[in-house]
């Protein structure tokens, strides 16, 4: 008898901790997605930062005979240990480097499971024109309210070890990850990275899959030229910041093409006439996009940020 009841006592034990652990992750439906050989990626669900407990960017794995390399790590340290849990169960490999895209809040919180784990974290030249701005510790304090418990006191901003400003490569268990400076596209810095011999690009906040993009404080210059580099490309798969994955990555590249040109060839003539924002941007026929998921959220704010950026270009 004193053998069963310890053996009860243990098992509630051990499901009471089961379910304490379970209580620190989000309760998200997260699913690790094949794209090649090497790579995997998890998916967000699209919307606001805050929905889907934090869950709406994606990020991606690469996986080699030598360890594996991650690009992005989600936005709350809670999915990043969720991240891992899906990882342990296709590969046994030490996460040996993670690959930052962007400094943007949904990205990056989840650095710091990473970093405790050793791993080496790479970012892009312009990211700490974020880390050293006072917003930055603003919207993490907002994000501790918003995203409570995921979000805590124990959440911190994590800078990486180097940054990069160019194009390098890096060999891993036999993997090419080409790594890809955009400069100031979406963000301070971004980067993107095409693994070989895969041919699965890893383009990050340059495309928003099936929704229009956040302009935010972008130059659209350099992003439109970044991706109609990109687009030159023999790619099999490309995987963005948001959305499914494309096995037609030039076709979603040229959409988001099309979307910023023609915010700047509609904005950019209104600057030169001097026509006044809102009077321009009533006048403009956005029927080829006013049918995209969070038109209606973020198109006039693009347009006004394309519009005074234009204004800025034409005083240089």
């Amino acid at each position: 008898m004193r053998v069963i009841a310890a053996f009860f006592t243990l098992l509630c034990l051990t499901i009471g901790l089961n379910a304490h652990a379970d209580d620190k992750l989000p309760p998200v439906v997260m699913e690790l997605i094949k794209v090649s050989e090497h790579v995997y990626y998890v998916q967000g669900a699209p919307g606001a930062a805050t929905q889907n407990h934090g869950f709406i960017s994606n990020a991606a794995v690469i996986v080699t005979d030598e360890g594996v390399v991650l690009f992005d790590t989600l936005g709350t340290p809670a999915l990043a240990q969720l991240f891992l849990q899906k990882l342990k169960k296709v590969t046994d490999k030490p996460v040996k480097k993670v690959i930052v895209s962007h400094y943007h809040a949904d990205h990056i919180y989840g650095l710091q499971v990473f970093k405790d784990l050793g791993a080496e974290i790479i970012a892009p030249a312009g990211a700490e024109e974020y880390l050293n701005a006072d917003n930055a510790e603003t919207l993490l304090a907002s994000r501790r309210e918003e995203l409570a418990p995921w979000v805590n006191a124990d959440t911190r901003l994590v800078k990486p070890d180097r940054y990069v400003d160019g194009n390098e490569e890096i060999t891993l268990g036999g993997v090419t990850l080409k790594l890809i400076f955009n400069g100031k596209a979406h963000s301070d810095g971004d980067q993107s990275v095409l693994v070989e011999p895969d041919g699965v690009l890893l383009i990050g906040d340059l495309i928003f899959e099936g929704r229009v993009p956040f302009v935010g404080d972008a130059n659209t210059k350099i992003w439109l030229e970044r991706l109609k580099d990109m687009a030159q490309g023999k790619l099999t798969a490309m995987v963005p910041g948001h959305g499914p994955m494309s096995k037609k990555p030039q076709e979603v590249i040229k959409t988001t093409v099309q979307y910023i040109e023609f915010l700047r060839e509609t904005m950019g003539k209104a600057v030169e006439d001097m026509t006044p924002f809102d009077e321009a941007y009533a006048a403009t026929d956005w029927g080829d996009f006013i049918h995209l998921p969070a038109f209606e959220e973020a198109n006039r704010r693009n347009a006004y940020q394309v519009y005074l950026s234009l204004e800025q270009e034409g005083m240089q």
